[in-house]
């Protein structure tokens, strides 16, 4: 029995160091339901927990880094001051999900130093919100660390509670394009972020990071005892290298009772420092059409020959059906040279300062322009990111000159495979999209756009942690399996997927998912997993400022039905409410569009059909409204022909009614609100 009689005595050791740490510094949310504490153990480690309702939710959690020009920031700390203050505000988003939001915290910032050595010390800052915590690293200029050459952030994440896991795998050749994995705490492996928890007694928690600027993205990687572990983005000489003084992105726990108040939570957006960019009326949210859905089906091209889609014919057209239907913009991809031959291996020979012998840029944007009609520009890089940077001034003078106030960019490659070239005539290296070195790269894109007054919607991107606060024309972004996947992809988007999304991708941010697909057909017949009326439900469940109308405009000929709704949803919002929902099961959603007294709902649905009822209390008091809705009929489901079961029915409703909503397999609903008195 000496072997046991060991492990007794270790434990008993472990529990005897244990009882060396010290409490040395707390908060608590304004509400007082969650509490952060810190300590500083035997050993001088730095952990912080944090408690919900009275009970552990984050245990012990180490804190310090590993350095390459250094030893470990680590050991042998002592607190040596703390602070502690409260903040409320209301602020304004000049567009957005909500037109305002409350900032609501208390605030404590611990200073530590080393008791031996060079004395080096840091500030951990935490702000603890009523739906959450977000704490960050704050490194003084001080001689003994002038430059930091991080190796590896040593931020844990203990859960204390049994849960269960919706993350996609991080640091894989296929970015951020994944489907969900749902799997017990336990069986997470090295996960992006936002990674979304729901514990065994119902509390939700989302993982993620605020305010990514020159730092490396920060990925899960899972330990032992459901310890989840931060591992930051690889580069070169390190995954990071910062001068002194800096401040690292905020580390986020958003805390909630229910998977709606999860997908409501500001945290993200609150931890953002404040628009940097001054008025932005310029930007104007809206929809847009394009060729894109052309030619992920196959009938046409981004290379010029006979399918070439960014011809100036085919863009008339679309022109012409934007205006037709109130459409602002216009995207046309292929519309520059360099598309022609392998452009994914060399996205070298782009060219984003002229046009295709066949596109006549000036003149579409002269006709656009006739007919009320802004064109969308496209910059996609191939990765030859160091290529597009020498030409960036001048492709985006272009634009300006033309008129094109949101320009969609594009990153295509392989994880890992980003082509950096520091020197004209030297090497060309590699790296990764969520990389230091990528990070300044998307933000350095979006700071020359707002000088000329351009949004950009990136694709490929860097993770979305809500720097449109900061930067309000970063206006969307790709950033997970979009519909493209619904035309060619094996398999296509699951019915959960979308859902998915919701509590998950977009705790982030909006995400360009390019909805709309009402013909439910991908390339070579593949069905779209989705009733018709649920692609209508995109349009508010899924947010984004710039929302595509991506189907082919004879398939919306063939649907004019549920066409209506595409044309009267709106794009920018006054209020969002989630109403109902859990993680990959089923969603409704309502907003109220901005300037408006129309709401709009969206309901989506995975795989078991079921029926919603969802009070009205969200319309105005003492008014009557007309509900247009557009709802899954009797059969459908999201196989075969039952996918084009559609009703489309109107009613007349108050804020005291409930709308009782049947939603089949895959299936969804959508309604409009109109004040009628």
């Amino acid at each position: 029995m000496r072997f046991p009689r060991l492990l007794f005595a270790a434990a008993l050791a472990l529990c005897a160091f244990d009882a060396q740490a010290e409490t040395v510094a707390q908060a608590t949310s304004p509400d007082g339901v969650i509490k952060v504490e810190l300590d500083v153990n035997g050993e001088g480690r730095v952990a912080y927990r944090v408690f919900d309702h009275g009970k552990p939710l984050i245990g012990d959690s180490r804190l310090g880094f590993i350095f390459r020009n250094g030893r470990e920031f680590l050991r042998n700390l002592k607190l040596d001051a703390q602070a502690t203050s409260a903040f409320d505000e209301t602020w304004e988003q000049p567009w957005g999900e909500r037109h305002y939001v409350r900032n609501h915290y208390n605030e404590l910032r611990a200073s530590f130093v080393e008791t031996d050595h060079d004395h080096r010390r840091f500030d951990v800052v935490f702000r603890v919100f009523d739906d959450g915590v977000g704490f960050r690293y704050e490194i003084p200029e001080q001689p003994a660390l002038q430059e930091a050459q991080i190796m590896e952030e040593l931020t844990e994440f203990a859960i204390a509670r049994p849960a269960t896991a919706w993350w996609i795998p991080a640091l894989e050749w296929n970015r951020e394009e994944y489907l969900y994995h749902k799997t017990p705490l336990q069986e997470v492996g090295v996960a992006q972020t936002p990674l979304t928890l729901r514990t065994d007694d119902g509390t939700h928690v989302s993982i993620h990071e605020a305010a990514l600027v020159d730092y490396a993205g920060m990925n899960l990687m899972h330990g032992e005892n459901g310890v989840l572990r931060a591992l930051l983005t690889p580069g070169s000489p390190a995954k990071v290298v910062r001068q002194t003084p800096f401040d690292t992105p905020w580390r986020t726990i958003e805390i909630t009772d229910s998977a709606a108040q999860l997908a409501e939570s500001n945290l993200i957006l609150n931890l953002n420092a404040p628009n940097q960019l001054g008025e932005v009326s310029w930007f104007k949210p809206s929809k847009f059409v394009g060729v894109w859905w052309s030619m992920h089906l196959g009938q046409q091209t981004w290379a010029t020959g006979p399918q070439h889609a960014a011809t100036t014919a085919n863009t008339r057209r679309y022109i012409d059906f934007a205006a037709k239907n109130g459409f602002r913009g216009v995207l046309v991809e292929g519309w520059n040279p360099g598309w022609d031959g392998d452009w994914f291996a060399n996205g070298w020979g782009f060219d984003y300062t002229r046009a295709t012998k066949d596109f006549d840029i000036d003149g579409l944007s002269k006709y656009a322009a006739s007919r009320n009609v802004h064109l969308v520009g496209h910059h996609e890089t191939g990765c030859a990111v160091s290529h597009y940077e020498s030409q960036l001034g001048k492709a985006l003078d272009l634009d300006a000159r033309l008129g094109i106030d949101v320009v969609k960019t594009g990153y295509v490659c392989d994880a890992g495979q980003v082509e950096r070239q520091d020197e004209a005539d030297g090497p060309v290296v590699r790296e990764w999209h969520e990389g230091q070195w990528m990070s300044n790269h998307y933000l350095h894109v979006v700071q020359e756009a707002a000088q000329r007054h351009i949004a950009i919607d990136s694709h490929e991107p860097i993770k979305d942690t809500g720097l449109r606060r900061t930067y309000p024309n970063w206006v969307a972004r790709e950033g997970a399996r979009g519909m493209e996947y619904n035309a060619w992809g094996n398999p296509p988007n699951p019915p959960e997927h979308e859902i998915n999304l919701v509590f998950a991708r977009m705790l982030g941010g909006p995400m360009d998912y390019t909805p709309g697909i009402v013909s439910l057909t991908g390339r070579n017949g593949q069905e779209i997993q989705s009733t018709l009326a649920r692609q209508l439900a995109l349009y508010v469940c899924i947010y984004s400022p710039v929302q595509m109308v991506a189907d082919l405009p004879e398939h919306y000929a063939q649907h004019q039905d549920a066409f209506q709704f595409i044309k009267d949803v709106a794009v920018d919002w006054d209020e969002s409410h989630v109403l109902a929902g859990e993680v990959g099961e089923y969603v409704a959603t309502a907003r109220k569009a901005r300037d408006s007294g129309e709401w709009f709902l969206g309901a989506m649905n995975a795989y078991d059909p079921r029926t919603l009822s969802l009070p009205l209390s969200f319309l105005a008091q003492g008014k009557h409204y007309r509900a247009e809705i557009y709802r899954d009929g009797a059969g459908a489901d999201w196989h075969g022909a039952a996918r084009f079961r559609f009703v489309r029915e109107a009613k007349t409703v108050t804020r005291d009614d409930a709308l009782s909503l049947w939603l089949a397999a895959g299936g969804g609903a959508a309604v409009r609100f109109v004040p009628l008195d």
